[in-house]
């Protein structure tokens, strides 16, 4: 469902940028408006991540291979990072340096064809609008109960996130391009056209450091999240005489989590028992979560120590009291 919704809101996004960007490049032909070229600019960017987007999507499909044991996952996550930097440069960076050079030479919208930037931009808010909408529709399918802040803040799913804070930088780059345009028309000082194109500058730059930063962190390895973890630790538990010495998770890409845990286990339990506990749990993680795909499970010697161990996947910790029977032990395997 997700990767689906992904998909269908960066369709939606690009057919409406590749229209848009059309009208606005005939529009800052008509006019030489500063913000037309800014806004055509960014629609140009959006509409090349679009496309980044859905070949990340494509390649993180690839099989795993002895090279990359663990498939191609976060190749969304390195197409979603590679979007932060193009809109930076070619949206954010072009637009400033746009504003600065109309600042230094102002002058009014050219031509007869003073409606037409104008018809073009309410023209673009109703289409973003829709794309918008798309994107929230299908966001909505995944967030659950999160506030939008929280979303894109914690979401694994690189894409709605992506698209969700273009579209919203969209349209604000129009109001602001509308506005530009509007006071330019009504006053004849080309400065208001150069403020709108600088204030288009700075959200697309502001939106890019946000998408940087967020993506950043999924390259690095995100944990599940605390209510997956919680969900693995009681499927580990369930069969009521192991308990966790320590759980780790990893993000091996959106759809995708690596569990690995240390399990306590009575002496006197034989390698038949011990395996057949091992397989159970592994089924019952499954089952809890899906998209644990990769599970590695060891086996401890079960002792009283008196303390807790932490369960590393999202910042847990576990009563069970128990501590690993190898010297230093604290790592899963690799």
């Amino acid at each position: 469902m997700a990767a689906n919704g992904g998909t269908k809101a960066i369709v939606a996004a690009l057919a409406a940028n590749l229209t848009i960007a059309v009208l606005k490049f005939v529009a800052f032909f008509l006019t030489a408006s500063s913000s037309m070229l800014a806004e055509a600019i960014h629609s140009v960017a959006d509409s090349g991540n679009q496309l980044l987007l859905l070949i990340g999507g494509k390649r993180a499909r690839k099989a795993a291979s002895p090279e990359h044991p663990f498939g191609y996952g976060r190749e969304r996550y390195i197409y979603a990072f590679i979007v932060s930097i193009v809109l930076f440069s070619v949206g954010g960076l072009f637009a400033l340096f746009e504003a600065w050079e109309k600042l230094q030479h102002p002058h009014a919208i050219e031509g007869d064809f003073w409606w037409v930037p104008l018809a073009v931009l309410i023209g673009a808010v109703v289409a973003e609008s829709f794309s918008f909408r798309t994107a929230i529709i299908e966001s909505n399918h995944v967030r659950g109960k999160q506030g939008w802040v929280s979303f894109v803040r914690t979401a694994k799913q690189p894409e709605l996130p992506v698209i969700l804070l273009e579209d919203l930088g969209a349209l604000l780059g129009l109001v602001f391009a509308l506005v530009g345009v509007s006071m330019t028309l009504v006053t004849g000082n080309g400065i208001w056209d150069a403020a709108g194109t600088g204030m288009i500058g700075l959200l697309l730059v502001a939106i890019a450091v946000v998408l940087a930063i967020e993506t950043k962190s999924l390259l690095l390895g995100e944990s599940a999240t605390r209510d997956d973890v919680a969900r693995i630790s009681e499927a580990i538990e369930a069969g009521g005489h192991h308990r966790i010495i320590h759980l780790k998770t990893l993000h091996l890409g959106p759809e995708e989590l690596l569990v690995a845990a240390k399990i306590s286990v009575g002496a006197a339990e034989t390698g038949r028992d011990i395996a057949a506990a091992i397989d159970g749990a592994e089924s019952r993680i499954r089952t809890a979560v899906p998209i644990a795909r990769v599970i590695y499970l060891e086996p401890d010697l079960h002792r009283e120590a008196g303390r807790t161990d932490e369960i590393s996947g999202a910042g847990h910790v576990s009563g069970a009291g128990h501590v690993s029977a190898e010297a230093g032990a604290q790592d899963p395997p690799a």
